[in-house]
């Protein structure tokens, strides 16, 4: 109801949760975006852009991709040799990102579509048919608080990847465990608020799933900037933090090793960063 109904555009969220920006953007993502049709833009509710660097030729998987807008703006990193699947619950957003797959085709000057959607929970991807080991990157923008059983879409997403391959995702994360109050709030969950990991769980649930210690990429505080609700959420914090999973299959990775980056990724020709602790010159 909250995404598919009471939403129409991004105007009518009711706290600044889901417009948190992760970091500035490469140029060459803010020329893939102004490719984008307006109404897939305009029904966009994701905090903070997940675009690994090095995507040439992937096949990346979108957990909850709404209108699909990050499926678009991937479409065109991927090139047309890559492909991109999109999963969202919502039927309503499905559609719209369905409807503007040969508008976007068309302007990226692609001959067959490298990009499809499927209306399913993400919980669930063998429902939708996604097989073990079959993509190389798993991104999703600020929809897994949204899932009840966060446990399950992470050992999902852990399933799909293909060994070596990396999830990497921006969320909501608590300061604290939330109250059954907060829980229970329709508005807050919507909001991607209730919804929310304690932070410290989510290095627990990674690990009993099977994916390497998480990686923080970039994390900005959250404001609610609505009384009403803040009086509801007391003195928990919020935060809005993008992090890599990687699947490096046991024994892989026992002993420290030294890393020597070429130079070879375009747009990051001088350095890369990798994560919050670590650029590569």
């Amino acid at each position: 109801d909250y995404y598919g109904k009471e939403l129409q555009k991004t105007e009518d969220l009711k706290t600044n949760a889901c417009i948190t920006s992760a970091r500035p953007l490469s140029k060459v993502v803010r020329d893939a975006l102004e490719h984008i049709h307006e109404e897939v833009v305009s029904r966009y509710y994701g905090c903070g852009l997940v675009v690994p660097e090095c995507l040439s030729s992937c096949r990346i998987l979108d957990l909850g991709c709404g209108s699909g807008r990050d499926c678009y703006l991937l479409s065109q990193l991927v090139g047309e040799q890559g492909h991109i699947t999109g999963i969202d619950m919502t039927e309503g957003q499905v559609e719209v990102a369905k409807k503007h797959i040969a508008y976007h085709m068309d302007k990226f000057g692609y001959r067959k579509p490298n990009v499809e959607f499927f209306h399913g929970y993400m919980e669930k991807l063998g429902d939708a048919g996604l097989a073990d080991e079959s993509y190389d990157i798993v991104i999703s923008n600020c929809v897994i608080n949204l899932a009840p059983d966060k446990r399950a879409v992470l050992r999902e997403a852990f399933r799909v990847l293909k060994p070596g391959g990396e999830m990497y995702f921006s969320d909501v994360y608590t300061s604290q465990r939330l109250s059954e109050t907060i829980r229970k709030h329709r508005v807050l969950w919507g909001e991607c608020l209730a919804g929310a990991l304690y932070w410290r769980d989510l290095y627990s649930i990674a690990e009993e799933v099977g994916f390497s210690p998480p990686c923080l990429v970039t994390a900005s505080p959250i404001t609610i900037g609505n009384k009403e609700l803040e009086g509801i959420i007391g003195d928990c914090r919020f935060v809005s933090a993008t992090f890599r999973l990687f699947k490096v299959l046991g024994g892989s990775w026992a002993r420290p090793g030294q890393v020597i980056y070429n130079g070879g990724i375009v747009g990051h020709e001088r350095e890369l960063v990798f994560d919050a602790n670590f650029t590569f010159k």
